[in-house]
């Protein structure tokens, strides 16, 4: 229990069992404490005033004593509203928190998949570079043999032309027919 319940049920007491004022009961405790401070003697030089304390504890007790419960009800449905609200931005600030950490390793994830996809990347156009460099290698090595085979081809077939002509040339020549 709080200090101002206790104060409540004290107030509530002092007014040795009566019926709660009612809310316009309530507004003319608060005219007579207003028009009694106003018509309060002042001290000489100063701005303080005299007044009757007796009367203006016992009106503030009628008027404590005079508050709806509604208001005592209010003024707890405010504090659970505060408490509520301050779970609910704990566990927010802890929702967000974690979506922050999940953030950073989805991040750090793409990350790493964006480098390795710029490393395969990479490999891939060495690859691609390397295998171009061994098919030119490879045209120019089989070029060098075809010219090879062609100049043996060459050679032979001049072989075979002259092997023919030596074949027409040795022939000997038909005998002459007598006369």
């Amino acid at each position: 229990m709080t200090q101002g319940d206790e104060t409540g049920e004290a107030a509530e007491a002092a007014v040795d069992g009566a019926a709660r004022p009612e809310p316009e009961d309530i507004f003319d405790i608060v005219d007579d404490l207003v028009v009694h401070l106003h018509e309060a003697k002042t001290m000489p030089l100063s701005s303080n005033a005299l007044v009757d304390r007796e009367m203006i504890l016992m009106s503030l007790e009628r008027l404590r004593a005079g508050l709806p419960d509604e208001l005592r009800a209010a003024r707890w449905m405010i504090r659970e509203r505060e408490a509520f609200i301050a779970r609910t931005n704990e566990k927010a600030g802890e929702i967000v928190g974690k979506a922050r950490v999940e953030a950073d390793e989805l991040v750090s994830d793409s990350a790493i998949v964006a480098e390795a996809v710029a490393e395969a990347n990479i490999l891939v156009r060495r690859a691609e570079g390397e295998a171009r460099k061994i098919r030119l290698e490879t045209e120019d090595e089989i070029e060098d043999r075809l010219q090879r085979v062609e100049a043996l081809l060459t050679g032979i077939v001049a072989q075979v032309q002259s092997a023919r002509d030596e074949l027409h040339h040795a022939r000997p020549k038909p005998p002459e027919p007598p006369v």
